[in-house]
């Protein structure tokens, strides 16, 4: 990496992910491999950081990278599956909406009662409902809790 030419001219971003495309198409950077940080790839590219991350975006939009918490931008795959507790969460309870468990305007449990049943912190318990809202099968109503979406 250290021996990549530096980049120029415009939409140099695009320029990045293509490099980046090739390497991982090429088996350089096989399936469930991190990528290099954002420093390094900024160095070695001789760009700014936000035009790295513009890059990454682009593969990360292919489907071609997922950012993994603490690993980093990870190369997708088969061993990127459910490698955090919070996805596993996330997963059961996105299992139980599709069954019918809980119903469209039912009521989660409470962070409380997932910590418990868990045994997680909240901040992974948060993490997971993120991931459902996001996923927009999770509504939060301040004050009142997070309900299945009609």
């Amino acid at each position: 990496m250290a021996s990549e030419r530096w980049l120029t001219g415009g939409r140099v971003y695009t320029q990045i992910a293509d490099r980046l495309r090739a390497r991982i198409r090429s088996g350089e950077f096989p399936s469930g491999t991190a990528l290099p940080s954002e420093a390094e790839l900024c160095r070695a590219f001789g760009v700014a950081r936000n035009t790295v991350r513009r890059g990454l975006a682009i593969l990360e939009d292919e489907g071609l990278l997922v950012t993994v918490p603490s690993k980093g931008r990870v190369v997708a795959g088969e061993s990127t599956a459910v490698p955090y507790r919070y996805e596993e969460i996330a997963a059961r309870l996105r299992e139980q909406i599709e069954r019918g468990d809980l119903t469209p305007g039912a009521a989660l449990p409470s962070e409380a009662e997932l910590r418990r049943q868990f045994a997680v912190s909240r901040n992974t318990v948060r993490q997971a409902l993120s991931v459902l809202e996001r996923e927009g099968l999770v509504v939060a109503e301040h004050g009142r809790g997070r309900f299945v979406r009609q």
